[in-house]
């Protein structure tokens, strides 16, 4: 099915994905005492960064250039980072912001990519993608370490509001149930955001691989005996 999707619920969490990653991008630029030239590009690359790959991967028109509103609102994000102090966007309040994001993002990801008739786990994969790669690029640009790159709880919880929509939505499908996809949307994106609100209250996250530590070998007993008598 090679259509866009347009509902309330779908719009309104678009636009709450794009401000906040876009803040997010000017927030880390202003860190860097950046110009408000650089705050507004890190503002529009990490809020349609996740998008734009999504929509070229799917072959869909990129959603920033056919929409004017986006870049304005990225812009328009850049504009209030400059203008306000950087302790505004500090402490777990901000995190909370980004984790909204995240999981607006990644449930908009993959309702869009099934709509254009992507598989169900390709389709997952398309909402961690939008949830994701605004932020990795931000963070490659910025020269910082990605949270990918932390046991901190982000893509798994960008997964969890990916995979509950393609199986409710995949499920209504398949049972012709009149339920409406709001329903599904919400409470991916509900859980999507608690798994990732927990893991930044209480600083959950997955285990991490470790390898285990050879011990040096120790030279077998003859050997040393022969090298004793050699000695001697």
């Amino acid at each position: 099915m090679n259509e866009t999707i347009l509902t309330p619920i779908l719009d309104l969490l678009d636009i709450v994905g794009i401000a906040v990653f876009a803040l997010s991008g000017a927030v880390i630029a202003a860190r860097e005492k950046q110009t408000f030239v650089t705050m507004g590009f890190f503002a529009l690359v990490t809020g349609v960064g996740g998008g734009t790959v999504r929509d070229l991967l799917i072959d869909a028109p990129v959603f920033w250039i056919t929409d004017p509103w986006v870049a304005a609102v990225c812009l328009g994000c850049a504009l209030i980072a400059w203008f306000t102090p950087l302790t505004f966007w500090q402490g777990k309040l901000f995190d909370m912001a980004d984790g909204a994001g995240l999981a607006a993002y990644a449930v908009l990801g993959s309702a869009k990519a099934l709509a254009y008739g992507v598989p169900p786990i390709p389709a997952i994969l398309m909402g961690i993608i939008t949830g994701c790669v605004g932020g990795i690029i931000r963070d490659v640009v910025a020269g910082r370490p990605s949270i990918i790159m932390q046991p901190e709880l982000y893509v798994t919880a960008a997964a969890l509001s990916s995979a509950i929509t393609v199986a409710g939505m995949t499920l209504l499908t398949w049972l012709s149930l009149s339920i409406p996809n709001g329903w599904i949307w919400a409470g991916a994106f509900i859980a999507g955001f608690a798994l990732r609100a927990a893991a930044i209250q209480w600083e959950l996250g997955l285990p991490s691989y470790r390898t285990k530590t050879i011990e040096p070998e120790t030279s077998p007993p003859r050997a040393l005996d022969s090298a004793k008598s050699e000695g001697d």
